[in-house]
């Protein structure tokens, strides 16, 4: 006959134990569970060092308990990236009082990049309505399509020749497509 009471004693002896460590010892030990857990969710991404940097700098993450928390978090991340690079780049609009023809592109080009990053903003925002429902399908699609602004706005400076594509703005590219492909490592792992 097989001995029960082992299931039994289980929470009786890992309570023992929380109660045994010094007072916020037992803090640390539960804390470090939810580390290894954004670690190995993270392990899934293509960008596990941001993934996880990104993750443990904010504090809700250690809260998370699920990988669906996980990447709600990232996409907010990913949603204050799109917003801030387009205000960045509406603040390099040159002023109106120029009226050079290629002060009139650069002006062109740069509202059509500050648009696009609030366009990947707003798709960003609609994939954390689309996750909270659990249609990952369509959380998946508007992560890519939050993705794919940025190529738009590099595209409009290769209609430019003559005005080249400023480095910071690459690399918010690069950062805004990184934090959409850890969102969608993330999703990935969703079981959809």
């Amino acid at each position: 006959m097989p001995n029960n009471s082992f299931p039994i004693l289980l929470p009786s002896i890992l309570s023992l134990l929380l109660l045994s460590f010094p007072h916020g010892h037992h803090r640390r030990l539960l804390a470090a569970a939810d580390a290894t857990f954004i670690q190995q969710t993270c392990k899934t991404t293509k960008h596990y060092d941001l993934c996880v940097s990104s993750l443990k700098s904010d504090p809700t993450s250690l809260q998370a308990s699920d990988a669906k928390g996980l990447a709600n978090i990232m996409i907010a991340i990913g949603v204050a990236n799109s917003t801030a690079t387009s205000a960045y780049i509406s603040s390099q609009l040159p002023s109106t009082t120029t009226t050079t023809a290629a002060a009139a592109k650069k002006k062109a080009v740069f509202k059509e990049c500050a648009d696009k990053y609030g366009y990947a903003a707003e798709a960003l925002q609609a994939s954390a309505q689309d996750l909270a429902a659990e249609s990952f399908d369509y959380t998946y699609m508007h992560v890519t399509a939050a993705a794919d602004y940025p190529n738009s706005c590099h595209n409009a400076f290769r209609r430019y020749p003559g005005l080249p594509y400023p480095t910071e703005l690459a690399r918010r590219e690069d950062g805004l497509k990184r934090i959409c492909d850890v969102v969608l490592g993330i999703i990935d792992n969703l079981g959809w």
